[in-house]
């Protein structure tokens, strides 16, 4: 089997172009020692196998960032048959930067020219065999969104693996080429592989060659004594950059010939751009969409038809838009997408699991009698009553879940996604988040370990480690249950907008991110925030095939989770709620307070009185749920569905009767703020040292008590005084505003003062 490396820049279609090639055979895990993802697939349609690794994106082969050093430390030390370097036609020079360090090393390379239907529909002509000439590689065009010339780039790149190939240098400057050639020498004689490479590398003074090759530094920097640049002086890192862009500018300047569309900037991105990242309106239009998406997903009532008075009566209407759940009483309204599928899920699963009652009571009533007779025997209960109710409450909000991740997936696709770290990074920079920070947070909508893992790349350290804390605010998608569940409860405790609800939960985390930001810039120092530098890619429609793999996966992880982690827990979390002290022995108890999980509970809900969900009689539940929730953010539904156990006439969320709507709200900010699950909180403890680990801990927590203190007594003295709700409330927003003050004066001095010294 052939090996094939994937290189490129960042968003130049290589994740496309890896996905298109390897299909189902794609697997995911870490390179060795680090815990960037390492990609690898299987492209079968030709002759030989040929497995291809999808290195991370970079912009160089220098050794700024870790998935540079691994994709220069796989090309020179595993040897790949064949590197496919991605070249994004539309940026061509910025792509070519790349390519030229690429083609000093001594492997056979072939140019994918990806992107060639964009230049074409821009009216744009690219010329890829004078492209072919001067490189001296194959360059074969491709558009990997569409799948056109795919089949013919990998039969090239398999001619090309037979090959052999001598890295070559495309420098000009004859001190400069002798230089190089000197050095170059010097390593011939070393016997190293790759010798132009690491003599341009070295005279660059580049870190690791420095530290490999030490050996020679006094020969180079005699070589180095012939050159005197006026511009550059002796930064030679900067000299062969210089070098480089000369060359690229020079050779390849007139391979793309641009229409007069193109050349005044009208292509469709950049039209779509000035309205949905404009300076005032990009904001708003980013919140308008979340607010959609959140409405066809949560929504009890698309539109707000109800409200405007339509009403379903017809008990077969009525049965179709919920579920089976006439009740007698007319629909007001119709259902959103996401609660009309999650009805219908729920309706399955209940079904599933009064199957299993029925065989477990040995086949008595279907129906009550047959689970109450299930529920008697320590196994019906334990299958019954434990794992399926459990998995039940997890899984039946499966069509929601999955609803919310096609519509991250399709903005992913169609590249809006990109914009949104770029409207943010120009909302918030004066307060300290930059676009650099908030590209780890909107990967913690998907999940927090992966956002904690992207913190490398912030070179400060400060900034980084307020990332890290800052995470929690950003909902991943395992808390999305807690926040269906909680909607369906606030709509049945009266607060009727399931959608608003969870809209709020996450804006508001977004909101929440920037105020603690701000209030950390007024306690801090360090005024540094990241220059943020980012590619945005041109929009496309979203590719079915595209946006299917990544439900695919996510639903993938959903169910292996649900059917390991959650399933173990669900097992541990029953044995504590089913067995206990009852009658001075250790028994199957009859009340539920006697159980093990009940003495739990019952110790931890004086910690959260103040939240104010802790001070009923159910308040030891929540305050279980809460714990729980560190195995698994799934955990906190599933615990609730075993403790709560209603009966087969209540839903979940109607047996959740004792929370007001400020405890609502204030159980939601607590779970969404507080520790996250075990895995996330050990990729924290890998990526910080011990002191600052220490520190995200105690910040987690006590910012997820506070704030959930806070929105309970504020929300409470809503219900008591309006008046005094809102003089509360801009108090609070008095206080932010003077603290923002401070954040820009404080930043706006330390920049005069730099600028005047």
């Amino acid at each position: 089997m052939k090996t094939a490396a994937l290189l490129g820049n960042p968003n130049c279609g290589k994740t496309t172009l890896f996905n298109a090639l390897t299909g189902s055979t794609a697997h995911v895990g870490n390179w060795p020692g680090v815990t960037v993802d390492k990609k690898t697939g299987t492209y079968k349609k030709l002759k030989e196998e040929i497995e291809i690794v999808d290195l991370p994106g970079i912009y160089s082969l220098s050794p700024y960032t870790p998935e540079e050093v691994i994709s220069r430390n796989f090309i020179l030390d595993e040897n790949p048959d064949v590197v496919i370097n991605i070249i994004d036609a539309t940026n061509l020079e910025r792509n070519l930067y790349l390519t030229t360090q690429l083609l000093e090393i001594n492997v056979p390379v072939v140019i994918a020219l990806n992107m060639t239907d964009i230049i074409k529909k821009n009216g744009d002509k690219i010329d890829a065999k004078i492209l072919e000439q001067k490189l001296g590689v194959p360059v074969v065009e491709i558009s990997a969104l569409r799948g056109d010339g795919i089949d013919e780039l990998m039969r090239i790149t398999l001619e090309e693996s037979y090959r052999t190939r001598e890295g070559k240098t495309l420098f000009e400057d004859k001190q400069l080429l002798h230089l190089i050639t000197d050095v170059k020498i010097a390593f011939e004689g070393k016997g190293v592989n790759n010798p132009l490479f690491h003599s341009v590398k070295l005279v660059e003074n580049d870190e690791i060659e420095v530290k490999d090759h030490s050996d020679l530094l006094t020969i180079v920097s005699k070589y180095k004594e012939i050159i005197n640049d006026e511009i550059f002086g002796d930064d030679f890192e900067a000299l062969i950059a210089d070098a480089r862009y000369k060359y690229i500018e020079k050779e390849f300047g007139n391979v793309v010939s641009v229409s007069a569309k193109s050349s005044n900037g009208e292509t469709k991105s950049s039209r779509i751009d000035k309205v949905l990242t404009h300076r005032i309106w990009g904001l708003p239009i980013f919140i308008a969409i979340m607010f959609l998406i959140f409405h066809f997903t949560f929504s009890e009532d698309l539109f707000f038809m109800g409200k405007m008075g339509l009403s379903i009566e017809n008990e077969g209407w009525v049965n179709f838009f919920t579920g089976m759940g006439y009740e007698g009483e007319a629909l007001e309204g119709i259902p959103s997408i996401g609660v009309f599928l999650q009805s219908w899920m729920g309706w399955l699963t209940g079904q599933f699991i009064a199957g299993f009652q029925w065989i477990c009571s040995g086949f008595q009533e279907f129906g009550d009698v047959a689970a109450n007779a299930a529920s008697s025997t320590w196994y019906g209960s334990l299958i019954c009553d434990g794992v399926l109710t459990g998995l039940d409450a997890v899984c039946s909000f499966i069509p929601q879940i999955m609803l919310l991740f096609l519509f991250i997936a399709i903005m992913e696709d169609t590249g809006y996604m990109a914009r949104i770290a770029f409207i943010l990074d120009r909302a918030f920079r004066k307060f300290g988040l930059s676009g650099k920070a908030f590209i780890p947070m909107l990967t913690g909508f998907g999940c927090s370990v992966p956002a904690i893992m992207a913190t490398r790349t912030i070179e400060n350290d400060v900034e980084k480690n307020r990332t890290i804390r800052l995470m929690t605010c950003f909902s991943c998608g395992a808390k999305a249950p807690i926040w269906a569940l909680l909607a369906a409860v606030a709509v049945a405790c009266g607060f009727g907008y399931a959608d608003i609800f969870v809209f709020s939960i996450y804006i508001g985390g977004i909101a929440l991110a920037v105020i603690l930001a701000i209030l950390m810039r007024v306690f801090s120092k360090d005024k540094y925030v990241s220059p943020f530098i980012m590619e945005l890619p041109q929009y496309h429609l979203p590719q079915p095939k595209n946006v299917g793999a990544h439900l695919w996966e996510k639903l993938k992880h959903y169910v292996y989770k649900a059917a390991t982690i959650l399933t173990a827990s669900l097992i541990v979390i029953w044995f504590l709620n089913t067995f206990g002290f009852e009658n001075g022995s250790f028994c199957m108890v009859e009340e539920i307070e006697h159980s093990l999980i009940g003495y739990i509970g019952m110790g931890l809900k004086y910690l959260f009185y103040p939240c104010g969900w802790a001070i009923n009689s159910d308040g030891w539940k929540f305050a279980a749920a809460s714990v729980t929730g560190l195995v698994a953010k799934e955990d906190v539904v599933g615990t609730m569905a075993i403790l709560f156990n209603g009966g087969a006439e209540d839903t979940l969320a109607e047996s959740i009767t004792s929370l007001s709507a400020a405890g609502i709200y204030s159980f939601a900010i607590f779970n969404l703020l507080t520790f996250p699950c075990m895995a996330a909180i050990a990729t924290a403890k890998s990526e910080q040292t011990k002191k600052e680990f220490l520190k995200t801990l105690g910040f987690w927590f006590g910012v997820s008590y506070g704030m959930s203190s806070l929105v309970y007594w504020v929300g409470t003295l809503y219900e008591v005084s309006i008046v005094g709700g809102i003089l509360v409330t801009l108090a609070i927003i008095g206080l932010v505003v003077f603290a923002s003050f401070l954040v820009m004066k404080k930043d706006k001095f330390t920049f005069k003062t730099k600028s005047s010294s």
